[in-house]
């Protein structure tokens, strides 16, 4: 088993969180020659925030390694990152500002509502809409020319999830999931990879999202008989019900979905993090065995640092990679109709982590493993 080298302190988390996004909010500017600008909209306050902030962190850390070695063909890589809250009104009107900035791309948006609703501005515009952080079915059917995605899909999460609970005769298996696009996305990859092996979901209950009422779901699931409670929510709400649901009387174990956050996750459970399982859909930043861990870990180093290594700010650099490999092939003037055929001719080993597009393939990996935290703050798997 591989295990995180260090254990997670709230202090810790809190600040090198913090000092991976100072920095990031500089006023933007119009393409030019000397520099790539690329928008992202996410959280970067309130439940959701610890999401946003570590994926632009870790994307930060890459694109500044190359821009003190003078840029990609030489051009500096910009991000600005504006902060959504994780509501879709809120995404759509910083994707508007972004159109207006002229940027490259859009990069990095995390949650399926909030995709959605930026959409149609970048089809609009024809803008690139890169890694964004959900693997829901809706965001990759029907295709878009330019949407590319990084991480594997919910369907490929949960049914790798389904086959370790059967395979540990488990039948009667439970949702736990938030009240929209996403969660409706993962509880229909559970009830799919369920039907396989000719089960159904054994009983449900659901949380708003950026809420933390989850009362109604834990009478629904945590005295049901459920065997197992599959979590489709962020950090706040999956660890409040975790804590009700074993306060009244639940004893099974907890499989959530890699967009919960990880490391916030272990830091809102403490020691009631023990066995709780996720997910995971890029190689671990914590065992070294692999060429891109010892490579993210190198580029940190170079930024002083500053960012933590966690589940998130891994995805946030392999999506700086994702972009820098298309940005390589364009000679000239980037263009956002370049960029598009650029990544569409990406097939790259980045080094234990292999990325593949094509003409009609925007999914570039479908890598998913499972790990479990531990009560002292570390993750194996």
């Amino acid at each position: 088993m591989n295990v995180s080298r260090f254990p997670i302190s709230r202090r810790r988390f809190s600040v090198l969180a913090g000092a991976g996004l100072a920095g990031g909010f500089g006023i933007a500017r119009a393409q030019d020659s000397s520099r790539v600008l690329l928008g992202m909209s996410a959280p970067f306050t309130g439940p959701s925030a610890e999401q946003g902030i570590q994926f632009h962190a870790g994307a930060k850390a890459l694109f500044d390694r190359l821009n003190a070695k003078g840029g990609v063909n030489g051009r500096q890589i910009e991000i600005r990152p504006l902060d959504d809250g994780y509501e879709p009104d809120r995404c759509a009107a910083n994707t508007e500002r972004l159109i207006k900035d002229d940027v490259l791309a859009l990069f990095g948006y995390f949650g399926t509502v909030t995709s959605l609703a930026a959409f149609p501005l970048a089809d609009a515009a024809r803008l690139p809409f890169l890694a964004p952080l959900s693997g829901a079915p809706v965001l990759r059917q029907p295709f878009r020319r330019n949407v590319f995605h990084l991480r594997a899909s919910y369907d490929e999460e949960t049914a790798r999830i389904v086959k370790d609970l059967v395979e540990l005769n488990m039948e009667r298996i439970g949702v736990f999931y938030q009240n929209d696009p996403y969660g409706e996305a993962g509880l229909a990859g559970v009830t799919k990879a369920l039907a396989g092996h000719k089960l159904k979901p054994f009983a449900t209950g659901t949380v708003e999202r950026n809420s933390l009422d989850v009362d109604s779901a834990v009478n629904a699931l945590a005295k049901s008989g459920a065997q197992a409670i599959v979590q489709v929510g962020l950090y706040k709400p999956c660890a409040e019900f975790i804590r009700k649901a074993r306060k009244a009387g639940y004893a099974g174990p907890c499989y959530n979905l890699s967009p919960v956050g990880t490391t916030a996750l272990i830091e809102e459970l403490g020691k009631q993090a023990a066995g709780v399982m996720v997910s995971q859909v890029t190689p671990s930043p914590y065992s070294m065995s692999k060429p891109i861990t010892r490579d993210f870990m190198d580029a940190i180093a170079a930024g002083g640092n500053k960012v933590q290594a966690n589940y998130t700010s891994m995805e946030g650099f392999l999506a700086a990679k994702m972009f820098v490999e298309g940005l390589r092939r364009i000679n000239g003037k980037p263009t956002r109709e370049g960029l598009i055929t650029a990544l569409e001719s990406v097939n790259e080993d980045l080094g234990g982590f292999r990325i593949k597009f094509g003409a009609d393939n925007h999914a570039a990996s479908s890598f998913v493993e499972l790990s479990m935290l531990t009560a002292d703050g570390r993750v194996r798997v």
